[in-house]
């Protein structure tokens, strides 16, 4: 499966900004879509996803202002981030895993300046 993320770029503390990621390839029906993020020297931290059924599952950190969605016709998630804090900055990896396979897409650099 194949991952093409866009969106991201520089945005100014209590901003907003979208990523959204399209996937490609052998999709497996029931799977889950979603974000993760990696600061330089950290390791890599679930942001959001999505479940092909609805459910879904967020960070702490971003509960209340980060939504997660998706459209399972068109393999596609989409994360709005609202209310963006420096503490957001990282670079986002679009994640798929579905029937035993998992994918990263190759990220995409949010920056969230003060």
């Amino acid at each position: 499966v194949q991952l093409q993320a866009s969106g991201g770029g520089l945005v100014q503390a209590g901003g907003s900004l979208r990523v959204s990621c399209a996937a490609s390839g052998s999709i497996f029906r029931v799977n889950v879509m979603g974000w993760y993020r990696q600061v330089p020297g950290k390791q890599r931290e679930l942001v959001a996803i999505m479940h092909s059924a609805g459910n879904t599952n967020y960070a702490d950190s971003v509960k209340g202002r980060f939504t997660i969605s998706r459209d399972n016709a068109k393999n596609t998630v989409t994360l709005e981030m609202n209310s963006l804090k420096p503490e957001d900055t990282a670079v986002y990896y679009c994640y798929y895993s579905g029937n035993g396979v998992r994918s990263w897409g190759q990220g995409t650099l949010v920056t969230v300046s003060s």
